[in-house]
């Protein structure tokens, strides 16, 4: 280790120029010495700093995409995501448009289809039928017997009744229409009785429904009439025994009779109205143009017997529920009503039971009834 030397001043050393010499040369060594630690210095530091760079590079991942690249990508993708959201609203759009139009085109589709399946249904014929109130007659027969077999109490004797009812040509009507239209003889002639029509002449003609009186004393000796009368005397309670049987003895006063309707459920309102019009409208000509005092006598009738059919009603006390809602009109104007089921023809028959109401009604009640029916059906 170099000894560090006193430096000496000038008056010390007789010789002040050697001392200066030796001063500058160790002024000038410690300046190297200081230089090269410097640069050892240097050489540390920018060693540690390449070292440092080197490291950085040695340890990267090799499977590692480049920094740059990666940047670049992002970058690029970013931009991407910027500029793809305009195209991808204008694919929705066009896609929501193309939907749309694809909706619509399915409903015009299913519209065009409606329009030609509404084209190819034929839409339902209106018939325009022309009803005549008809007098009785012989053409009227099956149509006749065909709606009173429907009723289980004249069903076993309907033919019978057929005949018997157009047989009594002067109290009696008929609901008919005309069957050929194409016919000129479809025109109305005027009725002998000035109150109905007779249709043209014709082998058979349909029948909608008829309404009739039969006299039960001059009938009396008629097995169907007999029959119908022990069956009311049968069913019938005794509070009212003794009232039907004289009803039923034609020994009263004015004459009774059995008040015969039947007809298709679905006539029009309008139409059974009428119906039951025309048939006090026969009784009235009938008695003001009856041949003599005799016939006059029979026709003037005073009570009625009328076998409703009906259906056992839900509720008690033997209730029931007509088939024709007139009837119903016709027993709460009756003297008295009673009930009874009617027997079936077969024994095998599935149907509904069937009832009998017996609705026994004087001339004043059946006018009366003709009053309250005309204003339930023009309301």
């Amino acid at each position: 280790m170099a000894k560090k030397r006193k430096a000496k001043s000038p008056s010390d050393d007789g010789n002040g120029d050697g001392a200066a010499a030796s001063v500058v040369e160790e002024a000038e060594a410690l300046r190297q010495q200081m230089q090269h630690q410097n640069s050892d210095d240097d050489s540390d530091s920018s060693s540690d700093d390449d070292s440092l760079v080197l490291e950085g590079v040695l340890t990267r991942n090799p499977d590692a995409s480049d920094s740059d690249d990666d940047d670049d990508d992002e970058i690029s993708s970013e931009e991407e995501e910027e500029a793809e959201p305009t195209k991808k609203k204008g694919k929705k759009s066009d896609s929501l448009s193309k939907a749309n139009n694809g909706s619509n085109k399915g409903k015009k589709k299913e519209q065009s289809k409606k329009k030609q399946k509404s084209k190819k249904e034929p839409e339902p014929e209106m018939i325009q039928v022309d009803f005549l109130f008809c007098d009785l007659h012989e053409r009227f027969f099956h149509g006749m017997k065909t709606l009173l077999h429907r009723n289980g109490v004249h069903a076993p004797h309907s033919s019978q009744l057929s005949d018997l009812i157009i047989e009594n040509e002067m109290v009696g009507t008929i609901l008919s229409t005309d069957v050929d239209a194409n016919e000129n003889s479809k025109k109305k002639k005027p009725s002998s009785k000035g109150a109905s029509a007779a249709l043209p002449q014709q082998e058979e003609a349909n029948v909608f429904g008829f309404a009739s009186i039969i006299n039960l004393t001059t009938n009396h000796s008629s097995p169907c009439i007999q029959s119908l009368k022990s069956i009311c005397l049968k069913h019938c309670p005794s509070a009212h025994k003794l009232e039907m049987e004289t009803v039923l003895s034609g020994k009263t006063k004015r004459p009774a009779g059995f008040f015969f309707q039947e007809r298709m459920v679905n006539v029009p309102l309008e139409i059974v109205e009428v119906l039951h019009k025309q048939l006090v409208l026969d009784m009235d000509y009938a008695v003001n143009n009856a041949d003599d005092e005799k016939e006059k006598k029979s026709l003037d009738f005073g009570a009625f017997v009328r076998l409703a059919p009906c259906y056992k009603g839900d509720s008690g006390n033997n209730s029931v529920i007509y088939k024709y809602f007139d009837d119903e009109v016709f027993a709460t104007n009756a003297e008295f009503v009673y009930n009874f089921e009617v027997p079936k023809l077969h024994e095998d028959d599935e149907k509904e039971e069937m009832w009998c109401s017996v609705v026994v009604l004087t001339k004043t009640g059946h006018r009366s009834a003709m009053k309250e029916l005309k204003k339930m059906i023009n309301v």
